[in-house]
């Protein structure tokens, strides 16, 4: 158990981002005389104020205390925040040690933030205080059920995840010699930690608490593809072959030779050691099912995934009808389509005809990426009509590596460093360029980039007056719920001219309701992976690659799928009682910005806070 987990969407120099008040200040103070009566209540309401303000100052305490506990514990957290105290070592690998000292973590700093007097706080210090409450109480529910010991999945590998971090193109820096000598030791750690996922993945097999045999033969060619016999074609080379020209020969020397022998004695050997472990012992103990309905206590284990991933008291019977009756309504929205490009025929036939006509498939990779990039202009241009504070943080286009792209969902977003130092990556996915047609592209580009993910959470990094773990965390709900949100923005922010790209974004939200129907199917109902893609097949226009990548990912990460409708739908609805509520009051830029404002909020929380503005704009 981690004590606070990040998007591996994975995080500019700061935007202060405050609500401003209604100082006014054109009134005479000085006017009226201040009695005696007067000077007592002013007395008693400044007494209270520094009351308020000591408990406001003990939660902040609290929690900045906490923030560098967790940065210790959790170095790669630290890293990827450019904070690079702890460059030098990987943190637990979720050894007994390590989850019993998460626990006591996470006990300690609830019963710290407890001792604070909830009643004496307002705006962000009580945002901040519920956030944080929430946050340790799940954490302490959550040891119940033992994650850690299934801890590698197709989709979430963390050799993969290593891998990136060595071939020096993601947040690990090699700028200097240290920095090179902090790899080497984190090198060190994780070959002694595949010991303790080895031991937490036999557990698991004693247990019964093991992944399907579907998803771990996906994970044998992205572990072989480490398995080199020349070092110098490792991506864990990577760093010696860009090695900075300022570096002395000595040093440059020393450097290669240590990596040399590192990848040759540590780095294919832990590679290889779990790849043959997962095939000879692991595969042949996983399990034939799909979903966690088949794992010990499983159902209960699926429902507090689903609260914790939504922060929402739905049921997956009641997300899963929600998924059903989105289906339906976005059918019908794409048989508007239909009419307008004049196609005769079924729906059905007309996922077959998008799916498959020549004129909707990339001729190149090269021709895929470029027309992401096309659309960076046009974005940044209207984005103001719909925003009022940009975020200074840019971000790079980039094509999912060949190791990983097999099995990786159409993109994904890397969070930029809070310092500016490293941008933010939107990773496009290029492989079979038939499953990855150009209808996608514009809603696929407002999700993930402008105004989706790289947007909200490089504005949430640079907010000055929040706490670090809200500025780095956050609701899953909130943040994959904002990014189907802004797909939906697509009209206004002058795309989606051409029928079929709003076909795409259309077919985009399909996919999302359908996620709905078939995550909580697989893991509350008991659905095979075989029911899932037909599911798919006769309900979207996926091609298959797609539909199993996706099928899969399902099975890797339950629960996830669900924050993506649930908290579009949450921030729509939020939309339209602001709008018909404020009639012509209403202003998108100072919704968006009120959305936007506090961070990636729980979605209960969001709702509240909106509402109360809505009161306060009225008053």
């Amino acid at each position: 158990m981690k004590s606070l987990k990040f998007q591996v969407s994975a995080i500019a120099m700061a935007v202060m981002l405050t609500a401003c008040g209604n100082d006014d200040t054109s009134k005479d103070t000085a006017a009226a005389p201040m009695t005696a009566e007067t000077q007592q209540v002013k007395s008693e309401q400044t007494a209270e104020n520094k009351a308020e303000q000591s408990e406001a100052e003990k939660a902040k305490a609290i929690y900045e205390a906490y923030w560098e506990e967790n940065l210790k514990m959790n170095p790669l957290n630290a890293t990827f925040m450019g904070d690079d105290r702890y460059n030098d070592t990987l943190g637990d690998f979720g050894s007994e040690k390590g989850r019993a000292e998460a626990l006591a973590f996470s006990k300690k700093y609830l019963k710290k933030i407890q001792s604070i007097d909830e009643s004496k706080l307002e705006g962000q210090a009580l945002l901040s205080y519920q956030i944080f409450k929430n946050e340790r109480q799940a954490e302490i529910e959550g040891v119940e059920y033992p994650d850690y010991m299934q801890p590698i999945q197709q989709f979430y590998n963390p050799f993969n995840f290593f891998a990136m971090l060595g071939s020096g193109q993601s947040a690990q820096p090699f700028n200097t010699v240290k920095d090179y000598e902090n790899w080497l030791s984190r090198l060190n750690e994780a070959y002694e930690g595949v010991d303790v996922l080895i031991n937490n993945m036999k557990t698991g097999m004693d247990n019964g608490v093991v992944q399907p045999k579907a998803l771990m033969v996906k994970v044998l060619p992205q572990l072989k593809a480490h398995m080199v016999d020349d070092v110098e074609q490792s991506l864990f080379y990577k760093p010696i072959e860009n090695m900075p020209e300022s570096f002395s020969p000595e040093d440059k020397q020393r450097l290669t030779k240590e990596y040399v022998n590192t990848i040759k004695t540590m780095v294919v050997p832990m590679y290889t050691r779990m790849h043959n472990f997962i095939q000879d012992e692991y595969i042949p103990a996983a399990r034939d099912t799909a979903g966690m309905v088949e794992l010990p206590n499983g159902k209960a284990w699926y429902a507090y995934k689903v609260k914790q991933t939504t922060s929402t008291d739905l049921t997956p019977d009641e997300i899963h009808q929600i998924g059903l009756d989105e289906v339906a309504r976005i059918h019908n929205e794409m048989k508007g389509v239909m009419k307008e490009v004049g196609f005769e025929g079924s729906l059905q036939e007309f996922f077959d005809f998008t799916k498959n006509d020549p004129q909707f498939i990339f001729d190149s990779k090269e021709d895929m990426l470029q027309a992401y990039e096309d659309l960076r202009e046009k974005l940044d241009e209207t984005a103001p009509d719909l925003f009022k504070v940009i975020p200074k943080a840019q971000f790079e286009i980039r094509a999912v590596e060949a190791f990983r792209e097999q099995s990786s969902s159409s993109a994904s977003y890397q969070r930029p460093a809070p310092d500016g130092s490293r941008p933010g990556i939107f990773y496009v996915n290029t492989y079979d360029l038939s499953a990855r047609p150009t209808w996608t592209v514009e809603s696929l580009y407002l999700h993930e980039a402008v105004p989706g993910h790289h947007f909200q959470i490089s504005t949430q990094q640079e907010l000055k007056d929040i706490p670090a773990f809200r500025r780095f965390g956050g609701t899953t709900a909130f943040i994959e719920g904002w990014g189907l949100y802004s797909e939906s923005l697509g009209k206004e922010m002058g795309v989606y001219t051409d029928p079929y790209q709003y076909y795409g974004a259309l077919g985009a939200e399909l996919w999302r309701a359908i996620r709905l129907v078939v995550d909580t199917g697989i893991h509350a109902k008991g659905w095979t992976r075989q029911e899932v893609l037909d599911y798919m097949e006769q309900n979207s226009a996926a091609a298959k690659a797609r539909r199993v990548s996706e099928a899969e990912r399902f099975m890797a990460i339950p629960s996830q799928a669900l924050a993506y409708k649930i908290g579009q739908l949450k921030i729509r609805e939020l939309r339209t009682l602001a709008e018909k509520e404020l009639g012509d009051q209403f202003d998108i830029r100072e919704f968006h910005y009120q959305v936007l404002k506090d961070g990636a909020l729980p979605l209960n929380i969001l709702e509240s806070k909106i509402k109360k503005w809505i009161k306060s704009q009225q008053a």
